[in-house]
């Protein structure tokens, strides 16, 4: 009685051996080869690896905004979005991702982020019994009435030239205005940045939300601050200083 265990191990032995010989050795087991690049369609993994740095984890923003934002989703079009994300926005920090554009994306993995965004962060109804602002202008703004506008629904939080409080960033900082363009700050003021505690359009003054053309507008006078050269060594303002030091130079 006490042979037949060994007798048993030794008869199955083989048999394990036999399978372990399956694959041949220094070979990659079936299933383990590691998928090319443009051939991964997982949302997750083409979000994490594109999209996360900026717009944050899951889509709760980050140095740009939040994609899982239903608003922003509300009023944003797939196509317009798919657009962006295929071919970037020039004189922005937003690149281009597909690979007729220079970028490493295919169409059918763009198609599988933007498809995504809407499906997992979209909400059906959420402007539901508001008339809300277009996305795009339709009409052109104005600088004037847009400094009033800002005045009225945003100064109370980023200042009266938008250079920012206790409350809020600054909106007219050279850096922020030469970064994002005018569809951007349209895009910001309507849907706000909930993950910031900015509001929408609606809820700067409550019960008045802001007009088309007031976003219109408020938009033309924060364009207005935008310099044509940012980032220059030296300001306008600095040039006295220059002139002041010739005669230091020619002194010596």
């Amino acid at each position: 009685m006490s042979r037949i265990p060994y007798l048993s191990a030794v008869a199955i032995l083989p048999l394990v051996l036999l399978s372990a010989c399956g694959t041949p050795h220094g070979q990659p087991q079936k299933g383990s080869e590691p998928v090319a690049p443009n051939q991964v369609v997982d949302f997750g993994a083409l979000y994490e690896q594109n999209c996360a740095a900026c717009h944050g984890a899951e889509g709760r923003g980050g140095a740009s905004i939040a994609l899982a934002n239903p608003v922003y989703l509300a009023i944003v079009d797939e196509n317009g979005m798919h657009n962006v994300v295929a071919n970037g926005v020039r004189g922005t920090s937003m690149p281009a991702f597909a690979q007729s554009a220079g970028g490493l994306l295919t169409t059918e993995q763009i198609n599988v982020i933007t498809g995504g965004i809407f499906s997992r962060w979209g909400r059906k109804g959420t402007l539901d019994g508001t008339n809300p602002p277009s996305y795009a202008a339709r009409t052109a703004g104005n600088a004037a009435r847009g400094k009033i506008a800002f005045g009225t629904y945003c100064a109370s939080c980023h200042g009266s030239e938008g250079g920012g409080t206790a409350k809020a960033s600054a909106v007219t900082n050279d850096s922020f205005l030469a970064l994002v363009s005018d569809q951007g700050l349209r895009t910001l003021v309507i849907t706000g940045r909930p993950e910031l505690g900015a509001p929408d359009w609606r809820a700067n003054i409550p019960g008045k939300a802001m007009s088309d053309q007031e976003i219109t507008d408020v938009v033309a006078w924060l364009a207005s601050r935008r310099l044509q050269s940012p980032g220059q060594p030296y300001s306008a303002s600095n040039n006295t200083l220059h002139h002041h030091s010739e005669p230091l130079e020619k002194s010596k």
